[in-house]
């Protein structure tokens, strides 16, 4: 396994989970999430990630992004700490809107 299959979900592993109704999480700060966004995605912030594991534990199979990939792996990481078991990376919110585009 690659570097970047480790640190970000594979597409067809992400396509997937979005066509199973994953809960799309954007990590970046509600101004850049109202600059453009993922339709049906949800915004919290890499800051409210921790006080917000147990709601998206409950909410499902999360796909977290952000602008670059960078916060999205720390968020993973975190979720993962609070026992999420799969938590895919998207990466980039372009690359999971052109995912979801194409489904």
């Amino acid at each position: 396994m690659g570097l970047f299959s480790f640190l970000f979900a594979g597409a067809n592993n992400l396509r997937e989970a979005l066509m199973q109704d994953a809960v799309i999480i954007d990590v970046r700060p509600p101004y850049q999430f109202d600059q453009g966004k993922v339709p049906g995605s949800l915004n919290i912030p890499i800051e409210q990630i921790t006080k917000n594991a147990a709601y998206i534990k409950r909410l499902g199979k999360p796909v977290i992004f952000c602008g670059n990939g960078s916060e999205s792996a720390t968020a993973r990481r975190i979720l993962q700490q609070y026992g999420l078991r799969e938590v895919y990376n998207g990466g980039s919110w372009q690359r999971v809107l052109r995912l979801k585009n194409s489904i």
